[in-house]
C-alpha cells in the first residue's frame, strides 16, 4: 500500500503598500461591554441586623403582653371568704383573644428569627425576605387587631358608657385594669415595630 500523501496549500496575501504609504492605520473593532456596580452589600446586611433586633424586641413585647395578661387577677378584698368577686382574664372574651394573638405572634417572632440570620449571612439572597414580608404582614395585621379590640374593652372599663348604664369596672379592680392596659401598650408597639420591619424588608428588596 502506498502512503497517504498530504499536500499543504498556503496563499500569501500581499500586503497593502499603498495603505502603508498613505499612513493609515488598520481598522480595529473593539466591544466595550459595561459592568454594572455591584449591590451594596454593606447596607443590606445592615437593614438585615436591624430587622433581627427589631424582631427580637417585638418578641419580647408581645412575650410581656402575653404573661401579664395571663396573670392578671384580682379579687376584692372586703367579702367573706364565701363570696368574694374576682375579675380574672378569661372572664372578658376579649382578653383571651388578646392572649391567644400575643402568643401566635410571639411564636412566629422565635421561628422567623432563623430566617432573619438567614438574611444577614446572605443579605443579597431575596426568597427568604420576601417569605418573612408575607408573613410579617398577617402577624402585624393579627396584632394591631388584638391590641386595638382590647384597648376599647378597657376603655370601656375605665370610663364606662352612662348611654347603657355600663358603670366603669376599673373603679373596683384597679389593679386588673392597670395590668391589662400595660399589656394593650406593649402589644401595640409591637404592632408598630412589625410595621417599621415591613419598611426595612420592602426598601431592602427595593434596592436588590
Amino acid at each position: 500500500m502506498e502512503a497517504d500523501k498530504t499536500v499543504e496549500t498556503s496563499i500569501n496575501i500581499p500586503a497593502d503598500t499603498k495603505s502603508k504609504s498613505k499612513g493609515k492605520a488598520p481598522l480595529s473593532i473593539s466591544s466595550k461591554t459595561v459592568v454594572e456596580p455591584p449591590p451594596k452589600r454593606g447596607v443590606k446586611k445592615g437593614l438585615a441586623i436591624g430587622d433581627f433586633v427589631l424582631r427580637l424586641c417585638a418578641m419580647g413585647a408581645t412575650t410581656g403582653a402575653a404573661v401579664t395578661v395571663g396573670n392578671a387577677q384580682q379579687t376584692l378584698p372586703f367579702f367573706t371568704q364565701f363570696l368574694q368577686f374576682q375579675a380574672q382574664y378569661n372572664d372578658i372574651p376579649t382578653l383571651v383573644f388578646f392572649m391567644i394573638a400575643c402568643a401566635i405572634v410571639t411564636g412566629y417572632l422565635v421561628i422567623s428569627l432563623p430566617f432573619s440570620v438567614i438574611c444577614i449571612i446572605r443579605p443579597l439572597a431575596t426568597p427568604p425576605r420576601l417569605l418573612l414580608v408575607i408573613f410579617d404582614a398577617m402577624v402585624a395585621g393579627l396584632t394591631i387587631a388584638a391590641g386595638s379590640a382590647t384597648a376599647s374593652i378597657i376603655y370601656l372599663a375605665h370610663n364606662g358608657n352612662p348611654n347603657t348604664n355600663w358603670l366603669p369596672f376599673c373603679q373596683q379592680f384597679g389593679d386588673f385594669c392597670q395590668s391589662v392596659s400595660g399589656a394593650v401598650v406593649g402589644c401595640l408597639i409591637a404592632g408598630a415595630l412589625l410595621l417599621f420591619i415591613l419598611i426595612l424588608s420592602a426598601f431592602a428588596l427595593k434596592r436588590s
